[in-house]
């Protein structure tokens, strides 16, 4: 049960947030807003620019499944550059999440997950509460970022750029006529 509350959810965010850099890309080029610019964009002086969040998006996807048991991940040590390299750290860890088994994470929802943090704080949990507590809200803060360090940026994005894997669900006839 993990791996579907996980993997799935980090691929689904990953390829929205692909979309969102391709969007913000096509929507720069023809407003003045160039790649150097996005990538350094932040909310806030003491918040992490766009590039660290996209690499911190990719880096919580794989530090959840590797303290979870999953093993072979990319490693991403600097922030990209530019739009080529932030699709090419996606690119990597939605091909690592392909090669994921899912009964390496699901082997035990009960096992105990412990980490550190650079400040010295220890946490003791088990990998149910860890994909709760930490592994998913910690993905989707620096997702969430992204996109809002973009919307801040004056891209035109919606709820839809969101969430758009949403479209497989659709009944039909029930979108609205536009």
């Amino acid at each position: 049960m993990l791996y579907d509350f996980t993997v799935p959810a980090y691929r689904n965010g990953l390829r929205a947030l692909s979309a969102q850099l391709d969007k913000a890309l096509g929507w720069g080029a023809e407003n003045g807003v160039g790649e150097l610019q996005f990538i350094a964009a932040r909310l806030a002086p003491d918040m992490f620019p766009l590039s660290s969040q996209v690499r911190f998006s990719c880096q919580q996807a794989i530090q959840a499944l590797t303290r979870l048991g999953a093993a072979g991940a990319p490693q991403f040590a600097e922030d990209a550059t530019d739009f080529a390299g932030l699709q090419a750290q996606i690119a990597a860890t939605l091909a690592w999440l392909d090669s994921v088994d899912a009964a390496t994470i699901d082997n035990d929802s009960g096992r105990s997950v412990a980490f550190d943090l650079p400040n010295g704080m220890a946490f003791d949990m088990t990998a149910a509460t860890y994909v709760r507590d930490w592994a998913q809200p910690q993905y989707y803060f620096h997702l969430v970022a992204a996109y809002a360090i973009l919307r801040h940026m004056g891209v035109p994005l919606g709820k839809v750029d969101y969430v758009n894997y949403m479209f497989a669900y659709l009944r039909p006839g029930t979108a609205p006529a536009g």
